[in-house]
């Protein structure tokens, strides 16, 4: 692997190629180009061949990529050859979801345990992942698990968040509308459906305007 820092951006597209070429692996697919690639995951081909290249050669010019060998590579870089235990905290609506869904088309990603303030779902089991307390998190032993998941209202985010990095947890993916205030070696995504909503509105309506103007 090449020794050059991956940005960002490159490292979010990376889940997204990963599972398009599990799609392509399973119907049969062999090999494939970078802008046959870039057309399936709406990336364009040179950001795709830019984003390959900080991991050293994993293709051949004039044939593209082997989507096996791909797929291989980047499974092992995204740590997919290994389970992914996650928690969540907060069995709400959203919660309630999440648990059910419990990453069902992903064998490498499980929420094997569950918080929630409400002392009448301690015990329960939903999605076959039991509710803990939450006054059990501060004093479980969580430092094997990669992340937690918050669904939790906004005035709770940040103690809850805090519980959880006493227990171990050094990873976020938040869905709470509010920014967590946490160090800076504990890594946090912050899923605001809010304001990804709002955002598409803009969008959809400022293409509108711009056809109008033309």
């Amino acid at each position: 692997m090449s020794n050059q820092r991956v940005p960002q951006a490159t490292a979010e597209r990376l889940p997204i190629y990963y599972r398009s070429l599990q799609r392509l692996v399973s119907i049969g697919k062999t090999r494939i180009s970078s802008s046959e690639l870039g057309k399936i995951v709406q990336v364009d081909s040179t950001t795709i061949r830019k984003d390959f290249s900080y991991f050293g050669a994993l293709g051949r010019k004039g044939y593209g990529y082997n989507t096996q060998r791909l797929l291989d590579f980047l499974g092992k870089t995204l740590y997919q050859d290994e389970l992914s235990k996650v928690i969540l905290i907060g069995v709400g609506h959203l919660g309630t979801a999440l648990l059910n869904h419990n990453f069902k088309k992903n064998n490498n990603t499980q929420i094997v345990k569950a918080y929630d303030i409400n002392p009448s779902k301690t015990g329960q089991q939903i999605g076959g992942t039991v509710i803990h307390h939450m006054r059990d998190l501060a004093t479980d032993d969580n430092r094997d698990i990669a992340a937690a998941m918050l669904t939790v209202p906004a005035d709770q985010a940040q103690s809850v968040a805090e519980q959880a990095m006493a227990s171990g947890i050094r990873g976020f993916l938040n869905f709470s509308p509010v920014r967590l205030s946490l160090p800076p070696d504990v890594y946090v995504r912050h899923v605001d459906m809010t304001v990804e909503l709002q955002a598409l509105i803009y969008f959809l309506n400022h293409g509108m305007e711009e056809k109008q103007s033309e």
